[in-house]
């Protein structure tokens, strides 16, 4: 893919599925403004992409708070001119048994996860739907398709995320604007990384038998890549992609099954 004049912005572009993400956009020809709470991270990935010839920003932002993705809208604006391709990609894991789920781990799970898509996608979707193109695309996960024990909140919220796809795929039917999501099962990320430790904090399990097993639940017997799951996200991008409008495209090597067996999250 290489379209002259569209720009892409990519949250949670830091680490893990938003940088192989914001790698896979980059290299197709398409600038990037790469986006999360942390400035080293993001730097780090948008200096990388700069050193490989392509175009790539940095931008600084909470995707929970309606101020800061009002600023890095414009700010992600002025540097690409247009957006017209959103990665909603930021999220947040949590897990504990459902009466131990706290109202705070609740709000906190459903504010990144779906909130924050929200309001970046409303912050984005005027613009696309004036120009008469866009692509957005949400990193959902399989518990926003299934339940599993442990994942209550991570779970209703990631179906949140696909409610509101579903919702507003059906209100952009002939727009020229299409909003779709990618549905990982186990990823090898940071954010895997930590829910390991913490599994191991809690359980008193060694990490490296917590990765085998959450890997040992994969249908393939391994945890997915992020450029697996960027691969998926590209999916949507090309023109003859314009009738992919809010479907899920499962990415988890292999059958499909109730979801996660919770102990931690997709991202």
């Amino acid at each position: 893919m290489s379209d002259a004049g569209k720009g892409a912005v990519v949250t949670g572009g830091g680490r893990g599925i938003g940088a192989a993400v914001a790698e896979a956009l980059a290299v197709s020809g398409v600038p990037v403004v790469v986006t999360a709470r942390t400035p080293a991270e993001i730097d780090a990935v948008a200096d990388g992409l700069r050193a490989r010839g392509r175009t790539a920003f940095a931008v600084v932002c909470d995707v929970t708070e309606p101020d800061s993705v009002a600023a890095m809208a414009a700010r992600a604006q002025e540097l690409l001119g247009s957006v017209d391709i959103l990665v909603n990609n930021a999220g947040v894991a949590r897990s504990a048994p459902f009466l131990k789920v706290t109202l705070g781990q609740w709000e906190d799970v459903h504010r990144v996860n779906a909130t924050g898509a929200l309001l970046v996608t409303q912050a984005f979707l005027p613009g696309m739907l004036e120009r008469g193109w866009g692509r957005i695309v949400n990193v959902a996960s399989v518990a926003s398709l299934g339940g599993a024990r442990y994942i209550t909140a991570y779970a209703a919220a990631k179906h949140a995320l696909i409610g509101m796809a579903r919702c507003l795929a059906d209100e952009l039917g002939g727009t020229g604007v299409t909003v779709n999501s990618v549905c990982p099962g186990y990823v090898d990320t940071p954010m895997t990384d930590e829910n390991i430790e913490r599994i191991a904090a809690r359980t008193g399990r060694d990490a490296d038998a917590v990765r085998a097993g959450l890997a040992e639940m994969q249908p393939g017997g391994r945890l997915i890549t992020p450029r697996e799951v960027a691969y998926a996200v590209m999916t949507f991008m090309p023109e003859e992609a314009a009738a992919l409008q809010g479907s899920e495209l499962v990415v988890r090597g292999g059958g499909w099954g109730a979801g996660p067996a919770g102990e931690g999250g997709a991202e």
